[in-house]
């Protein structure tokens, strides 16, 4: 190989050759001593090595001083992954060793879109690596090569890492070397993170102390240049630069050498960015001055306050936190600043011409979203039989306001705020824990086949009243009605409406109003999710589709309805599937912008008919029409970890957290996702956290079960299996077979025995036959369990497409297995 230093040839494979590591050695006023670490070879692994009998080298990525970069691909889980090998004189030290592999297990319990995630940290003939997601795309360091990137651009990369990063320092994690190399870029750009669990390693005191640094100069913080302390208002700063770099294409605080970086960084203030970039927004320069204000008090105290900042600058409005520095703004006297800062408020506000937008250089970058919550509409009437219509008008109103305009507007779904249904609890708390800027109350009234609403749009923070007003029409007109009440809200928001979507709310049809309460009482009873209330819900929706044939609305419910039964194990897949997919077709066959038909029929593409590309089409197409609907996207979360797809899977499951956060189904689904993930643990404090939210919740119990198995705690296993096969089929016989097993031979003795217990009832009536396989699998007993899941690939049992659970594990290298895999249409890694 090459010195990468002079270019010579370097036999030896040393990362630098003798003199140019002697050469470096002074360069940097480092001691003598480390001349030798300076030559110390990096890994040099040929491909198709394989590293600790599962990883396969593909290729050598890239190498640093922190080691070699290699794509491999993992022969258990057949997917792509990075792994990193360490240089060996970073283990040298007992206590390095020890500090390394605590700060990477802590960053392997991170889990976020915008972070690069660790799969394993492990050793191999002496050298420790790390496996990691292997990220296609670039770093931002080579994305900027050739020119600074757009505004646009800019914005939304910088604000998707201070997201990961606002993560990590929630859960106490620093990064300590936020740079534009440590950030990788994907072709859709997505930003991710990277080298978590790394940079504590770098170095082991300060600059001042040892001549040695902590993290690439350039990025330094004042107090990590000093050898202080260091808290997240450390990345904030790191962050900045990187914002600056690739803003301006050139870095905040130069230098021929280490040390004039250093004191740039203690003493000077850069260039302001408008001199690099003339159409630099002031508010801009204002957000990166506060980012990079040496103190660390007078820097934005978290990087949620420097993500919202950002979220306010690409919106086009005035930053939040920020505040002008005292003296001067990158060179600029105050009075300046504030002039222009007072010019361009209007044009900004109003955008009048278009200026916010040229400012920005986009056409349409996604808004800082208003949060909002649509709190339960109160029954005037006093008469317990008219919820349904309060509780119908609420929902309705979500799914209007969820849809009016998702870039500025994030509406809490319907299960969250319901929570607050007959209840005193003060606005100020309502808005801390759904984590609202406003909310919207209002009451319905219904006389005589007229209905009255009134309506009240509050800003939390004082809770000071924005607008309020009242109707009144014929039930007729009661989409109208919602559309009005849609208007005057995203008026009070100041929201600006694409012509789009001020002529879909002017366009409101008029309704059967006898129909349209049909399905009002409906949609309160499927979402309980009981055989009894599925059954009512179905003789609703059958009665308005008698008083109205053509209300699409009604058959997308009868759709839901059948993929409920299908999903709760309640019918067989072959009676529940043609009857939902029949029912969702009829639905867009009258109206292609029903969300719920989209939503319906998806699931009936996903787990009845294995056809996975046709249901992506529909779970986005659910998505873009209703995106406030977070139990779609939870849905479609699965979808995307069934296609081996985490990273996005991910992305979607926590928007619908954040969407709709006391949801059990959606907190059930995340644990579904964990478990998928590899995160155990982490399994295990989202099904605690939905069973807290519902005792009993069979999603929950199960992911219970398949957790405390695999960190081998037969006892709390048990009881998972137990509390998840009662709640599914409440069948005695099971409960005794499992415990009675488990009390004479163990683990897998009970879980054989409620197995062939559930054989049992197979036979007299439905049972889902993986339920069964699932049972035999944790009894070691691989022949059965493949021979269940023959029989619910013939039943078409809507579990089959979770086949990459890491529940299956034990199975994959059974060529049955593999047919299996390949006949339902499944991969092992997305194409």
């Amino acid at each position: 190989m090459k010195c990468p230093k002079c270019y010579a040839d370097n036999p030896d494979t040393s990362r630098f050759c003798g003199n140019c590591a002697a050469l470096l050695a002074q360069e940097r006023q480092l001691p003598n001593s480390l001349t030798k670490t300076l030559a110390t070879p990096l890994h040099v692994i040929s491909k198709d090595s394989l590293i600790a009998g599962k990883y396969r080298i593909v290729e050598e990525i890239g190498r640093g001083g922190m080691g070699v970069v290699y794509k491999a691909e993992d022969l258990k889980l057949k997917r792509p992954v990075a792994l990193k090998f360490l240089p060996p004189h970073l283990m040298d030290s007992p206590e390095l060793k020890e500090r390394f592999l605590i700060e990477a297990q802590a960053a392997a319990a991170l889990s976020h879109p915008n972070i690069c995630v660790i799969h394993e940290v492990g050793e191999s003939e002496g050298r420790f690596f790390i496996a990691m997601e292997y990220v296609e795309g670039e770093t931002l360091r080579d994305k900027i090569k050739n020119a600074p990137l757009k505004t646009e651009e800019a914005l939304d990369i910088t604000i998707q890492v201070a997201a990961g990063l606002g993560e990590a320092h929630r859960k106490g994690i620093i990064h300590r070397d936020i740079k534009s190399a440590n950030i990788m870029v994907t072709e859709k750009g997505q930003a991710k993170v990277m080298d978590f669990g790394l940079a504590k390693l770098r170095g082991g005191s300060s600059l001042t102390k040892s001549q040695t640094t902590l993290g690439t100069v350039a990025y330094m913080s004042p107090e990590q240049a000093r050898g202080d302390e260091l808290d997240g208002r450390t990345d904030i700063w790191s962050l900045g630069v990187v914002l600056y770099e690739i803003l301006t294409g050139e870095q905040p605080f130069k230098g021929d050498h280490d040390q004039s970086v250093i004191h740039s960084i203690l003493h000077e203030e850069p260039r302001s960015p408008k001199k690099a970039r003339p159409n630099t927004a002031p508010e801009l320069e204002q957000v990166v001055s506060q980012a990079l204000a040496k103190k660390p008090a007078d820097r934005y105290q978290s990087m949620e306050e420097f993500r919202d900042d950002l979220e306010a600058v690409a919106e086009g409005l005035k930053p939040l936190k920020a505040r002008p520095a005292k003296e001067k703004i990158f060179g600029i006297k105050k009075i300046y600043v504030y002039t222009g800062l007072a010019a361009l408020a209007a044009l900004f506000v109003l955008n009048i011409a278009g200026v916010r937008d040229r400012i920005l250089g986009r056409s349409g970058l996604a808004s800082r979203a208003i949060k909002l919550a649509v709190l339960p509409f109160v029954n005037l009437t006093g008469d317990p039989e008219q919820e349904y219509l309060s509780d119908g008008l609420t929902q309705e109103m979500i799914a209007q306001l969820g849809r009016l305009h998702p870039q500025s507007l994030s509406v809490i779904a319907r299960t969250s705020v319901m929570r607050y249904k007959k209840t005193d609890t003060p606005i100020d708390q309502i808005g801390r824990e759904l984590g609202v800027d406003y909310v919207l109350e209002g009451s319905a009234r219904r006389e005589a086949g007229r209905v009255r609403i009134s309506a009240e749009l509050i800003q939390v923070r004082d809770q000071t009243q924005l607008w309020a007003d009242t109707y009144e029409r014929d039930m007729s007109g009661i989409l109208a009605l919602q559309n009005e009440v849609t208007q005057k809200v995203a008026g009070a928001l100041a929201l600006m409406l694409l012509p789009s979507e001020q002529a879909r709310l002017a366009n409101a049809r008029v309704v059967n109003p006898e129909a349209y309460d049909a399905y009002l009482k409906a949609s309160q009873y499927w979402i309980k999710l009981t055989t009894g209330d599925l059954d009512t819900a179905e003789r609703y929706l059958n009665l308005a589709l008698e008083k109205d044939p053509g209300f699409a609305s009604a058959y997308a419910g009868i759709s839901i309805v059948w993929a409920c039964r299908q999903q709760a194990g309640f019918t067989p897949p072959s009676e529940a599937g043609p009857k939902a997919k029949t029912a969702a077709l009829k639905a867009l066959e009258l109206d292609d912008t029903v969300a719920d038909a989209h939503y319906a029929l998806a699931t009936v593409l996903t787990w009845t008919d294995w056809d996975f590309a046709a249901a992506e089409r529909e779970w986005q197409r659910a998505v873009e029409l209703n995106p406030g609907d977070a139990q779609a996207r939870a849905f479609y979360s699965h979808f995307l970890m069934n296609v081996r797809r985490p990273d996005e899977a991910m992305a979607q499951i926590e928007l619908a957290l954040k969407g709709d956060p006391f949801n059990v189904i959606i907190q059930s689904f995340y644990a579904v996702d964990l478990l998928f993930m590899h995160r155990y643990d982490d399994v295990i404090a989202a099904a605690r956290e939905a069973l807290r939210l519902q005792p009993g919740a069979p999603v929950a119990l199960e992911m219970l079960w398949f957790a405390y198995s695999f960190k081998a705690m037969p006892k709390e296993a048990i009881e998972g299996a137990k509390g998840y096969l009662m709640s599914i089929y409440g069948d005695r016989e099971v409960e005794e077979a499992l415990d009675q097993g488990y009390a004479e031979a163990g683990y897998a003795e009970g879980m054989k025995r409620a197995a062939e217990a559930l054989d049992r009832r197979f036979r007299v009536s439905f049972v889902l036959p993986t339920d069964i396989a699932f049972l035999y699998i944790e009894a070691r007993e691989n022949v059965q369990a493949l021979e269940w899941l023959e029989k619910a690939f013939e039943v078409r049992d809507p579990a089959m497409p979770y086949l990459g659970l890491p529940n299956f594990d034990s199975l994959r290298s059974d060529p049955r297995f593999q047919d299996l895999f390949r006949r339902m249409n499944l991969q092992s890694d997305r194409k």
